[in-house]
């Protein structure tokens, strides 16, 4: 458990995997693992909304995720059997496994889409998401990194954010162009 703690650590601060597929491959890591003789299914559910959380997907505070896994249990059992099946040989098929994990959330979501309807931004909330994503990136990243953690907010939106950014001294830009690195000055909180 230690070392896939460290793995799953790693793997996340250098952000090459898609967030949502690390976070379900270390939970049927955690089932496969079975650290515990009983609970492990609620101690991998409790994972799965911790790392989510920390992720920045915060529907599991809305939306049981519980109760959907609850009530499509059997297909909760099924992928991950399907998914297990050689794991102890590293041979294992991770898609059963994540198309269930990805429908769960994609369920979740959609469920608090009807509970609450399209809500539309107030004017300057994209800035604070940007501002609010910088806050969750590494000390240095890329124009690129930030895109993909303000999925829906325009370039220009993001733009004028590193900008006001800039402005205020809380970010520098460390190279010309689109892949040029910036860096958070002073603190941020994560």
């Amino acid at each position: 458990m230690k070392k896939l703690c460290q793995l799953y650590q790693r793997a996340s601060n250098e952000r090459q995997v898609e967030p949502l597929l690390l976070i379900s491959s270390f939970v049927l890591d955690v089932e496969c693992i079975h650290p515990f003789s009983d609970g492990n299914g609620r101690v991998g559910r409790l994972l799965t909304l911790l790392l989510l959380y920390q992720g920045g997907f915060e529907v599991g505070r809305y939306i049981s995720l519980e109760r959907i896994v609850e009530e499509s249990k059997e297909t909760y059992y099924e992928a991950l059997q399907r998914s297990s099946q050689g794991w102890h040989e590293a041979r294992h098929d991770l898609r059963p496994w994540w198309d269930y994990f990805i429908g769960t959330l994609i369920a979740a979501y959609k469920e608090f889409e009807d509970r609450v309807g399209t809500i539309t931004m107030a004017r300057g909330a994209k800035r604070e998401m940007v501002r609010a994503a910088i806050g969750r990136l590494p000390t240095r990243f890329r124009l690129a990194d930030l895109q993909h953690a303000c999925a829906g907010v325009s370039y220009p939106t993001l733009k004028r954010a590193l900008a006001d950014l800039q402005h205020e001294k809380r970010v520098r830009c460390l190279g010309k162009g689109r892949d040029a690195q910036w860096e958070k000055i002073g603190s941020w909180s994560r």
